[in-house]
């Protein structure tokens, strides 16, 4: 019997992950349909990926490139919205099955409740979702029925780990990072890292954003605060360790000390691949690993001293209430800054810090709490800077 095909919304488009999973979609063109595409500012390509895959609707959420993206489509049948509005309103079409969140930072948040309030399942790769309001999401997700598959590598991994482990108690989550291009760096050589050298990732293939995040192990904390959610553990429960090869993208421990991991290529595509077509596993052409090849694997303990947004996030989560979303949109403003060369690159530790000490804190937000604070916190870290 054929199988019905999944139509994908993918919200972040033409972004790193937003293009590798319409590769996905181009490899399996008889199970998946791009069915929505969104983009935020790079019309040039969503209009050249709407030709190829002809969506039904496309959304681009700067308003002032409608008409260029609108001309750009005018001669296909393809709707065309445009704001930050329309994208939130996409994901609510009724012939959409999966909505693959990727778009960068806290303008994921609201789309993603729109989905699911909307009974879409949810390919989540916006980390910032769950950080900022991790208690909302996992409420909704649970009020609403719809599942929620990881698609960072990590926790596609720590979820493979878990499946058919439902009744059994997990010890700790063991959580692969790279380390970044600066592991071996001294405080003083960090003090003269450049955009250039930051975005310089010596493993992955990412977004700026995400590569600076990469680097200064923010990611790492986001990814903590990501997996108490989604998998329900505390976050003393969750340790980093430094695996610079980056081929176990994670491990679970249990109770009678048994470690199972995930390894793999660092090529997203999988994880992107195992979401949209989970529970299955569909074939794939992806380079797979030789263990004949790789000599030897490495772990080591993170530098918090050195890397001190890791231990940011471990107080953020600890402390609860509306301190994630302080932390996540001070570190926006602070990675922006440093991208645009107005700081240095330990100076956006010390930014999030300052700020995380000055914004208000509330116990028990709301969504509409959510939102003040992170205008309120964006203020604040940009007149610092």
């Amino acid at each position: 019997m054929e199988k019905k095909k999944r139509n994908i919304a993918i919200l972040g488009s033409t972004g790193s992950i937003g293009t590798q999973a319409l590769d996905i979609i181009s490899m399996h063109e008889d199970r998946f349909e791009a069915y929505a595409l969104a983009a935020n500012n790079n019309v040039e390509l969503l209009a050249k990926q709407a030709r190829k895959f002809l969506p039904e609707v496309v959304v681009i959420a700067n308003e002032s490139k409608y008409e260029q993206l609108k001309q750009a489509l005018n001669d296909l049948p393809i709707k065309v919205w445009a704001g930050s509005r329309a994208i939130e309103e996409v994901v609510r079409d009724e012939n959409i099955d999966m909505v693959l969140t990727a778009m960068v930072g806290f303008s994921g948040l609201k789309p993603t409740i729109s989905a699911i309030q909307s009974g879409k399942a949810i390919a989540l790769a916006n980390k910032e979702t769950l950080v900022v309001a991790g208690e909302l999401i996992m409420e909704l997700s649970y009020e609403n029925c719809v599942p929620i598959l990881p698609v960072d590598s990590e926790h596609s991994a720590i979820f493979q780990c878990l499946n058919g482990e439902d009744c059994n108690e997990i010890d700790k989550i063991l959580l692969t990072a790279s380390g970044g291009p600066f592991r071996n760096f001294s405080k003083t050589e960090l003090t003269k890292v450049t955009k250039a050298q930051a975005l310089n990732h010596p493993n992955w293939n990412m977004g700026a954003k995400v590569t600076i995040d990469s680097s200064t192990l923010m990611n790492k904390g986001f990814e903590m605060i990501e997996a108490k959610w989604l998998f329900d553990v505390k976050p003393s429960d969750v340790e980093v360790v430094i695996h610079p090869q980056s081929i176990i993208h994670s491990m679970v421990q249990f109770r009678d000390t048994s470690v199972m991991a995930q390894l793999g290529q660092p090529d997203m595509r999988v994880p992107i691949q195992y979401a949209f077509s989970y529970p299955e596993r569909l074939r794939s052409n992806f380079e797979t690993i030789n263990i004949f090849d790789i000599a030897t694997f490495t772990f080591e303990k993170p530098d918090t001293k050195r890397f001190r947004n890791l231990t940011f996030a471990y107080q953020a989560i600890e402390t609860g209430g509306n301190m994630p979303c302080i932390l996540n949109a001070a570190n926006e403003i602070a990675v922006s800054a440093f991208l645009e060369e107005k700081i240095g690159y330990l100076q956006m530790s010390d930014v999030i810090e300052k700020t995380m000490q000055r914004a208000s804190f509330v116990t028990n937000p709301s969504l509409d709490d959510y939102l003040e604070t992170d205008t309120e916190v964006r203020k604040i870290a940009e007149e610092m800077i």
